[in-house]
């Protein structure tokens, strides 16, 4: 399997990007999830779905196919300039009110925590179905729970023999989840230590370790403008836990949640970690954190450039100074479709709005190379369609102007700026 591309040496202006995305999002419909569950699990289905009412708009009508249909999927992708995709759950699992990727578990003594994980799993294996129907294109990430470390060891082992590539999502553990912080060395540690044994990257996108958020107009705002923000404590958790001391091969991916915020976010864990390693007695950085940083062979940003990689999506090209200071080597853009703030079907736009102006061997590493060594993309097998789908080095050179796209691209926050104002 090849993972390099040997354009790398010398790209020109009319070879084309293998444009792999590194954040899209997909699922069963409701009733494609029946097949996949264990017969004692049936009735209590029917049950559920009959009287089950979708909340989210985009999964209803022709919008929600998009995230089964195959066939349609791969039109719009190849439309919008995509030969491969990293997969992360969308659609309703069963025994879920909303979606997994936002919607907790109950704690363990509030019930419903076996059904929903049967839910799970039939969604990790309908996935991996889905994954199967177009070898080398999906890397499906594996859905697990953090009540059961033991079940969730079992679920890795198998999505590893399954082919999802893509990995673990890893939940949050948010106040009141009823699991253990991600720090808790001892409670994860066999979950940690089967991730770099199969070499399966660790993924936290955003929207997953936010606590519930109420239904008034100040709870939906709060969480908009929070979530990302509690998403950043999973890197946090893990250097404490001393997950990435233990384990220098773990892979964390963190997803949809920027990157501004990386260099300064280091910067900060490296001085504190500086201080709680002082010998000076009288800091009380020391006296909380001396005996913990002594374990540490490694500051917080040298872990990070180790062992995290950053799925970059709706990245703008204001943000490449910090990309930059992150390592364009650590980058993977995406597209987060089909969801409305995802850039499709203007991902070409988003491309130029983000790059241009960027050295094409940078470009390549951000929208090729990194997904395809973090998710073991063969591009051999995606220089064909690529070839036939993707953009050009010299389309993605062109800088995008202003007010040139239809208003509705907007919805898409790297193209804030670019959408045509109202007449």
């Amino acid at each position: 399997m090849s993972t390099a591309n040997p354009a790398t040496a010398g790209l020109r202006p009319d070879d084309h990007y293998i444009v792999i995305s590194s954040d899209c999002h997909g699922g069963g419909n409701l009733l494609d999830y029946r097949p996949y569950l264990e017969q004692r699990w049936l009735d209590d289905f029917d049950a559920w779905a009959r009287g089950y009412e979708m909340p989210y708009e985009d999964l209803k009508g022709d919008l929600g196919p998009r995230n089964w249909d195959s066939a349609r999927r791969l039109a719009d992708l190849e439309a919008d300039g995509v030969v491969a995709e990293v997969i992360y759950p969308n659609t309703v699992p069963p025994f879920y009110p909303n979606n997994s990727l936002v919607e907790q578990p109950p704690a363990p003594n509030a019930g419903d925590l076996e059904r929903r994980w049967a839910g799970l799993q039939a969604h990790n294996r309908w996935m991996a179905d889905f994954c199967a129907a177009t070898p080398g294109r999906r890397a499906g990430i594996c859905q697990i729970m953090l009540h059961d470390i033991e079940a969730a060891v079992a679920e890795i082992r198998w999505a590893k023999e399954a082919g999802l590539s893509g990995g673990v999502l890893l939940p949050g553990a948010p106040p009141g989840g009823g699991v253990p912080p991600l720090y808790d060395s001892e409670y994860y540690e066999p979950l940690w230590r089967v991730c770099e044994e199969l070499d399966m990257p660790v993924n936290h996108h955003a929207g997953s370790a936010a606590p519930p958020a109420g239904d008034r107009a100040e709870d939906k705002v709060i969480l908009l403008l929070e979530v990302t923000w509690w998403a950043h404590r999973a890197f946090t958790h893990l250097l404490v836990g001393g997950v990435f001391e233990r384990h220098p091969s773990l892979r964390l991916v963190l997803t949809e949640q920027g990157t501004a915020w990386i260099p300064q976010e280091l910067a900060r864990l490296d001085y504190f970690f500086d201080r709680m390693g002082t010998t000076t007695t009288t800091a009380q950085e020391a006296v909380w954190g001396r005996e913990l940083v002594s374990r540490m062979s490694l500051k917080p940003s040298e872990y990070f450039a180790r062992q995290v990689s950053v799925g970059a999506s709706f990245i703008r090209g204001h943000e490449m100074p910090a990309a930059r200071q992150v390592g364009y080597g650590k980058i993977m853009w995406g597209s987060d479709y089909p969801h409305r703030e995802g850039s499709a079907p203007w991902s070409r736009e988003a491309l130029r709005a983000a790059f241009a102006g960027v050295d094409p061997a940078d470009v390549e590493r951000m929208v090729t190379t990194n997904a395809a060594a973090t998710y073991g993309f063969d591009l051999d097998v995606l220089r064909p369609l690529a070839d036939r789908f993707g953009p050009t080095v010299a389309e993605i050179a062109e800088p995008l102007p202003p007010r040139s796209l239809p208003a509705e691209a907007e919805k898409c926050p790297a193209l804030i700026g670019y959408g045509r104002e109202d007449v």
